[in-house]
């Protein structure tokens, strides 16, 4: 089975508002397949290449869970699927400049074989400006014409891209999003923008245009044109199991775009089958592994029927 591993790479430049769940979701949304990919965090905060699949257990709503599913991805080409944020807001307090910049260092650090692809959104629908492409001049000549203007329709365009990366060639694909995280233009709200992601296997990894000591101090700030919404891309990272970077400086940007690339690179992939049995709805899930581990990166949950229930004799087979 191919490996598809999407990611976001949310660009903001301040702090955000309260964050909300989601309780607007359809409930009659399936999953046919759960995909879970993660990134498990050794000491000194790099991922770990060497897990074996006895190393790790699976669980959803704290009960262990079955799964058919185990592949690791390491040194694979990706796809990635660049949004950019083309409304009026990124004009202020050098926004725009500054995503410029956080994507040239992304595209200095690319593999052979990996691809890039430019969608601009506005006030209606994300357009696709480049297709997939090798050639990393197409993309860079478009970028450098974006002019920003208008109103932004972020959930909208956030909402359509998992889709629109499904047109890339390699099995490993990311969907890299430059934006302030303001909106003010689409018909989704900011409610129902995370019960959009419930579904899909969309690790979220987010760059701030600010200090990275200010990180701390994330439920605090404001939300303003001429900030953004970060705590909004927070809260969109942490569902989808990404991590949220912040900076300023170009060293900053070649620190996270150097961590986006060796999450991209070393990426498990677990899944399993729902049963069809019980009601749909979310469902959380988590990991345990063993060995030294530090952390766990992997998506908050997926809205379906029951997992299948790892029976006594399976655990004591695995274990």
């Amino acid at each position: 089975m191919k490996t598809t591993v999407l990611a976001l790479l949310l660009f903001a430049a301040a702090a955000g508002a309260p964050a909300q769940t989601s309780d607007v979701a359809s409930e009659t949304v399936s999953v046919n397949y759960v995909m879970i990919p993660f990134t498990p965090i050794g000491p000194k905060g790099r991922p770990l290449a060497d897990l074996k699949e006895k190393d790790i257990s699976l669980f959803v709503d704290g009960k262990p869970v079955a799964r058919d599913l185990f592949e690791k991805s390491q040194n694979a080409p990706v796809s990635f699927a660049i949004l950019l944020d083309g409304s009026g807001s990124m004009h202020l307090a050098g926004k725009m400049e500054a995503a410029r910049a956080a994507l040239t260092t992304l595209i200095a650090s690319r593999k052979p074989g990996d691809e890039f692809a430019l969608y601009v959104f506005d006030d209606r629908e994300a357009h696709e400006i480049v297709p997939f492409t090798e050639d990393v001049d197409k993309i860079l000549r478009a970028l450098a014409n974006v002019k920003p203007y208008g109103k932004t329709a972020f959930f909208d365009a956030v909402a359509t891209m998992p889709e629109r990366s499904e047109l890339g060639k390699n099995a490993t694909r990311a969907i890299v999003l430059l934006s302030d995280g303001i909106d003010n233009a689409s018909k989704l709200t900011r409610r129902q923008l995370p019960g959009k992601l419930e579904g899909v296997p969309v690790p979220i990894y987010a760059l701030g245009l600010r200090p990275p000591a200010e990180k701390a101090k994330l439920k605090k700030m404001p939300v303003s044109e001429e900030l953004s919404d970060l705590r909004l891309l927070d809260e969109i990272a942490n569902i989808t199991g990404g991590k949220l970077f912040l900076g300023t400086k170009p060293q900053d940007f070649i620190e996270a775009a150097s961590a986006l690339d060796r999450d991209l690179r070393v990426q498990y992939l677990i899944g399993f089958s729902p049963t069809g049995k019980g009601a749909v709805k979310y469902r959380r899930i988590s990991l345990k592994v063993a060995g030294r581990v530090q952390t766990v990166r992997v998506r908050a949950g997926y809205r379906g029927t029951e997992p299948p229930v790892l029976s006594a004799t399976r655990k004591s087979k695995r274990g």
